[in-house]
């Protein structure tokens, strides 16, 4: 995890509780009270033990916290993370590009048929994505074509 990235003590807890259902490492908590939701972001390699099988961590974890449950699985890549982060869009192209003023944008290509899935209800996927990708990587836009 970043070291500017601060966790309150409310994401904390739920990191704890996280790891002790999943025994998966947590690299970041979100706790997002508009979307009622909890996004946990996942060491590389624990998203299956995260997930449990069939889901039952997953509804676990929702039950015990009553919000929704989201997991991504970390990458140092950022073109890999956004993959990550829209699936289970398939997705055929991610280019990051710097504009001469600076800043850092993202654009993803998705398979058609998925592009629902990419944007996600009422937006919600799309902008967990673009939170995410300014968090951990200082893209300042995220756009899905």
């Amino acid at each position: 995890m970043s070291s500017r990235i601060k966790l309150t003590s409310d994401e904390m807890r739920m990191i704890a509780l996280f790891e002790s259902i999943t025994g998966a490492t947590v690299r970041d908590c979100i706790i997002d009270p508009p979307a009622e939701r909890v996004i946990f972001v996942v060491k590389t390699g624990d998203i299956g033990q995260a997930i449990g099988r069939d889901g039952h961590n997953v509804r676990t974890i929702r039950g015990m916290v009553g919000k929704n449950v989201e997991i991504i699985e970390y990458s140092d890549q950022p073109s890999t993370f956004l993959r990550n982060a829209l699936s289970p869009a398939r997705i055929k192209e991610v280019r990051v590009t710097e504009k001469s003023d600076g800043r850092r944008i993202a654009v993803i290509a998705v398979e058609p048929r998925d592009k629902g899935f990419a944007i996600g209800k009422n937006g919600k996927t799309a902008e967990r994505t673009r939170f995410l990708a300014k968090r951990y990587f200082q893209i300042d836009n995220v756009i899905i074509t």
